[in-house]
C-alpha cells in the first residue's frame, strides 16, 4: 500500500505540469551562491554569485546585498573576476573587499570602487584586526632552491625539478621551493606597513595545503595575538601525518605557542565566542586519519579548561559557528541521508558534557550546506537539495521556521521538471540497514522500465546526501531519463560513527557488498529494466567501478569510472598524502599488514575477469589519484577487446573546474550511455 501511494505520487509530480528538462547547458546557466557576512548593523545578508561563460570558458563572482527580512537584491560588485569580503566598516558601512589580490574600497554612500592596494604578488586569506590598525594575510616565500633556474643561474632555459625529499607534489601542483606563510602588517587608509612574517624562525613550514584557508587564520578580539593552523612538519613527515595545531602568535612578544599540543590529528577552523571567554575548534584525535570522528572542542580561557562537547556523540561534525550571544554553538552534521543544524547549549554542556545536549534543530528531504551569521532570532543558512542549487535562507530561531532569502535561480528552477527523491532501506548482507537516495525521472511512469545507474560516492567516507552538483548531478542524469541509485554504504558519516569507520582497509570488502545490495534490492522492482544497469563513480567511487568491473556477475551492462583507484600497488607509489594510503589502505605494499589491500581489494587483480565497456575518464593534473590509474585500466580493457573510451583531461586535477571541460565531460557521459545502456 505504502508503495504503491510513493509511486503514485512521483508519478502525479511528473504529469502535473509539462517544463522542460534539465540538459548540462541549462545547469551551467545556474548562479552558484555562496554566503560572506551579515552586515554590522544586521541589516543585510551579504552573498556572492558565480556565474559561467561557456564561450569565453570563464567565470564572475560578484557580491550582492539583500535584506536580512528578505527583499531586493542589489549588486554591490560589477568588475570582472572575483570578489569577496575583508571588513565592513560598523561606522560608515563601507565595504572593503579582496579583488585580484587587492583591496578595493566600495562607499556605502557613492557606491564608487576605488583600489587601495597595489602589493606585488598580491594578497591572500586577508582579515582585518578587531581594532583596525593590522592587516593578516598568508604569501607565499621562496626557500630552498628546487626549479634547476634557481640553483644553476647560468642555466636560464632549464626546466628540471631537483628533489631531496618527499611531499614533491600536492594535490595538483608541483613543489618549487616556495612555503606559504602567516604576516601582519600595519594598516591606515589602504596604506600597508612593512610586512612580518610570523613564521620566520620556522621557515620550512606552512599552512595546510591546498585546503587551509582565511578560516584558518584568525585575530584575537583584543588583536593582540594571531591564531593559525598549521602542520609543523617538512617533507616525508608531512606527507605521512594529519597532525596540524593551533598556534598563538604574540604580536608583543613575538613569541609563537602551541595551543594543541598532544592533540594528535587535525585541529582546524578556530573561533572566539563573542565575549572572548571561549576559544572554540573542530579536532580530530588521531594522527594520519583524515575522515576520524570530528569533534567540538571548548577551552575555556579564564580557567584554562578543556572541553569535548561532543565526545560521546554518536556522529561527526562538519561545521560550526557560535551564537550571537555565546549561549550556544550552532553546528551541522550527516544524519542519514541528510545534513542538518543542531545546537548545543554551552553552559549546560560544560556542566555535564553529553550528547543529550545535542538537539537537531532542522529536519527534511534537504542539505544545510552552511552557518553564515546570526543577527537577533534569525540564522542565516545555506541549503540544497537533489533538485536544488544553494540559495540562502534564514531560520527563525523561536518559530523554526525556515525562509528562502535569494531567489537566484528561481526562474530558471521554475521551467524545470523535478524530479522525485525517495528514502529506501535495503538490508545488507551482515544484516544491517542500509539506507540509499532513489532519484526517479521527472516523467516516470512505474508501468515502463528504466535504464538504472548505481551511484558509487568518493570520499569514501564523504557524505552522501541531499547535495547539489554541477558534475554529479542527479536532477541532470535522472532528467535524461535514468533512475538512480545512491546507497548510503559503508564508510558514510549520518549513520554512526561505527559505521562511518568501517571502510578503512576494508575498501574491498562490506562497502562494495553493499552497493550489490542495493542494486539487486532495487532491481526487482517491475520498473527496473535488469538488463540495463550501470555503475558510475570517481575517486573511490572510481575504485568502486573498477571492483564491481571485476567481480559483478553479470549484473551490470556499462561502467564509467573518474579518477579512480585502479591498482592499489602503484597508487601507494605515486599519491601524495600517504597518510590517507596508509590508514585506508592498512600500509605499504611491503607491510603483510596490509595484504588484502594489494591482493584482494586491488581491482587490477580482477582483469580476466573484465568484459563490460567501461568509460574512463583521467584529469592530467590529479597527483591524488595519478595518471597511470586511468590509462592501466583503459589499456587493459583495449588489450582485451572491450569496448571502451578514455575521455582524458590534460590540465583538470581530481576534479573538472573549467567549463567548458566540464561540458565536454557531461556529453561524453550521456553519449556514453546512449550508446552502451
Amino acid at each position: 500500500m505504502k508503495k504503491t501511494l510513493i509511486l503514485a505520487t512521483i508519478l502525479a509530480a511528473g504529469t502535473a505540469k509539462a517544463q522542460q528538462l534539465l540538459t548540462p547547458e541549462l545547469l551551467w546557466k545556474l548562479g552558484r551562491v555562496s554566503a560572506e557576512t551579515i552586515t554590522p548593523d544586521g541589516k543585510y545578508a551579504v552573498y556572492g554569485v558565480t556565474n559561467y561563460n561557456l564561450t569565453k570558458n570563464s567565470s564572475e563572482r560578484n557580491l550582492y546585498q539583500i535584506p536580512l527580512v528578505g527583499g531586493k537584491a542589489e549588486q554591490l560588485t560589477h568588475i570582472s573576476g572575483s570578489e569577496s569580503v575583508v571588513h565592513i566598516d560598523p561606522a560608515t558601512g563601507n565595504l572593503i573587499y579582496l579583488h585580484q589580490g587587492q583591496l578595493w574600497l566600495l562607499e556605502a554612500n557613492t557606491k564608487n570602487p576605488k583600489q587601495l592596494t597595489a602589493v606585488d604578488g598580491g594578497l591572500s586569506n586577508v582579515k582585518f584586526s578587531p581594532n583596525g590598525k593590522y592587516l593578516l594575510f598568508s604569501k607565499e616565500v621562496p626557500l630552498k632552491p628546487v626549479l634547476s633556474t634557481d640553483k644553476y643561474k647560468d642555466l636560464d632555459k632549464s626546466t628540471a625539478y631537483i628533489i631531496d625529499d618527499l611531499n614533491y607534489r600536492h594535490w595538483d601542483t608541483w613543489f618549487d621551493g616556495k612555503f606559504s606563510h602567516v604576516f601582519y602588517a600595519p594598516y591606515a587608509n589602504g596604506v600597508i606597513g612593512e610586512p612580518i612574517d610570523i613564521m620566520q624562525n620556522e621557515p620550512y613550514f606552512t599552512p595546510q595545503q591546498p585546503f587551509g584557508g582565511a578560516e584558518d587564520m584568525i585575530w584575537s578580539p583584543d588583536s593582540k595575538q594571531i591564531i593559525y593552523v598549521c602542520k609543523k612538519k617538512y617533507g616525508a613527515a608531512y606527507a605521512v601525518s594529519t597532525n596540524t595545531d593551533l598556534y598563538a602568535y604574540n604580536l608583543s612578544t613575538q613569541k609563537t605557542s602551541n595551543l594543541t599540543e598532544g592533540r594528535m590529528g587535525y585541529d582546524v577552523a578556530p573561533t572566539y565566542s563573542g565575549d572572548s571567554r571561549f576559544l572554540a575548534w573542530l579536532s580530530m584525535a588521531e594522527d594520519g586519519y583524515e575522515s576520524d570522528k570530528n569533534d567540538l572542542i571548548v577551552r575555556d580561557l579564564g580557567a584554562d579548561q578543556t572541553y569535548n562537547l561532543t565526545k560521546d556523540w554518536d556522529e561527526t561534525v562538519l561545521s560550526y559557528q557560535w551564537s550571537e550571544d555565546g549561549s550556544c554553538i550552532w553546528f551541522t552534521a550527516a544524519k542519514g541521508g541528510s545534513i542538518h543544524l543542531f545546537s548545543i547549549k554551552l553552559q549546560k554542556a560544560l556542566e555535564h558534557v553529553s550528547a543529550k545536549q545535542i538537539e537537531q534543530v532542522t529536519t527534511g528531504d534537504f542539505d544545510i550546506t552552511g552557518i553564515n551569521g546570526q543577527r537577533g532570532n534569525l540564522l542565516l543558512l545555506s541549503k540544497t537539495d537533489m533538485n536544488h542549487a544553494a540559495e540562502l535562507y534564514t531560520f527563525d530561531i523561536k518559530t523554526r521556521a525556515l525562509k528562502q532569502l535569494t531567489h537566484v535561480n528561481d526562474d530558471l528552477n521554475g521551467t524545470l521538471a523535478q524530479s522525485k527523491v525517495v528514502g529506501r532501506t535495503t538490508k545488507a548482507t551482515d544484516g544491517k540497514d542500509l539506507f540509499s537516495w532513489v532519484i526517479y525521472p521527472p516523467d516516470f511512469d512505474p508501468a515502463k522500465k528504466y535504464p538504472t545507474l548505481l551511484y558509487c560516492q568518493g570520499g569514501p567516507q564523504s557524505p552522501l546526501t541531499q547535495f547539489y552538483s554541477f558534475r554529479w548531478n542527479m536532477q541532470l542524469i535522472a532528467a535524461q531519463g535514468y533512475i538512480i541509485l545512491a546507497p548510503n554504504r559503508r564508510g558514510m558519516p549520518g549513520h554512526g560513527v561505527e559505521w562511518n569507520q568501517a571502510i578503512s582497509g576494508d575498501w574491498g570488502g562490506q562497502a562494495i557488498q553493499d552497493y550489490l545490495s542495493a542494486i539487486d534490492d532495487l532491481a526487482k522492482e517491475s520498473y527496473v529494466d535488469q538488463d540495463r544497469l550501470g555503475a558510475i563513480g570517481a575517486s573511490y567511487g572510481g575504485y568502486s567501478v573498477y571492483m564491481l568491473a571485476g567481480v559483478h556477475e553479470n549484473r551490470f551492462k556499462t561502467f564509467i569510472a573518474h579518477d579512480g583507484l585502479f591498482d592499489t600497488r602503484s597508487w601507494y607509489g605515486t599519491t601524495e598524502e600517504l597518510f590517507f594510503a596508509n590508514k585506508e589502505l592498512g600500509g605499504a605494499y611491503w607491510d603483510k599488514a596490509a595484504t588484502n589491500a594489494y591482493t584482494q581489494f586491488n581491482p587490477i587483480n580482477y582483469a580476466d575477469k573484465w568484459h563490460t565497456p567501461i568509460l574512463i575518464v583521467q584529469g592530467g593534473r590529479d597527483f591524488r589519484v595519478g595518471i597511470e590509474q586511468g590509462l592501466g585500466a583503459f589499456q587493459l580493457a583495449q588489450l582485451k577487446g572491450i569496448k571502451s573510451r578514455l575521455l582524458y583531461l590534460p590540465d583538470e586535477n581530481h576534479w573538472v573546474l573549467q567549463p567548458q571541460n566540464a561540458l565536454v565531460w557531461q556529453r561524453e557521459f550521456f553519449n556514453w550511455l546512449r550508446e552502451t545502456l
